[in-house]
């Protein structure tokens, strides 16, 4: 575990030290390393370029019931993707409540084919009142409130992510 932990951190602090200007190979086997850590990188491409995020992963049930709930501490590029959503992976309508989450968040849910189909921005702290996708989806992805207008994320941009190793 320690020396996973340790290639981890090498291999971000030399993507942040080279600012994200490595060659492919390089960004892929960073890619690879933050997978097998339990998080995953995320890149949204809207029209103003692509914005990279370094997102927890809420694959089961469980993970995905607890979400953020809790949290404070989210990370300006950080949040959690779950994918896919449901853990069955057949795509359905999603809702979201923000009970028990006392920081504002943006929903971004996202179709099978991983384009955003609703932002739902700067969610209300402690709220019990369901947020819904609208229509079915395959992921959802949280980031912290008020970020995807930061970034100029849009309804109709793509997200790409690689799924995270199994733990």
């Amino acid at each position: 575990m320690f020396r996973r932990s340790t290639a981890v951190i090498g291999l971000l602090l030399l993507t942040t030290m080279t600012g994200g200007c490595a060659p492919a190979a390089e960004q892929e086997a960073a890619g690879q390393a933050e997978a097998a850590a339990g998080m995953v990188a995320v890149t949204v491409t809207s029209a103003n370029g692509p914005h990279r995020l370094l997102v927890e992963s809420a694959t089961t049930e469980e993970e995905q019931r607890r979400g953020l709930m809790f949290r404070t501490d989210i990370p300006e590029n950080g949040g959690m993707l779950f994918a896919p959503y449901p853990p069955t992976g057949e795509p359905k309508e999603a809702s979201f409540w923000m009970k028990d989450t006392p920081t504002p968040l943006d929903i971004i849910f996202i179709r099978p084919d991983r384009t955003i189909a609703r932002i739902a921005g700067n969610t209300i702290p402690q709220s019990e009142v369901p947020v819904a996708s609208g229509e079915p989806v395959g992921a959802v992805l949280e980031l912290r409130g008020g970020r995807s207008l930061d970034l100029g994320i849009k309804e109709g941009d793509r997200v790409s992510w690689t799924a995270p190793k199994a733990r």
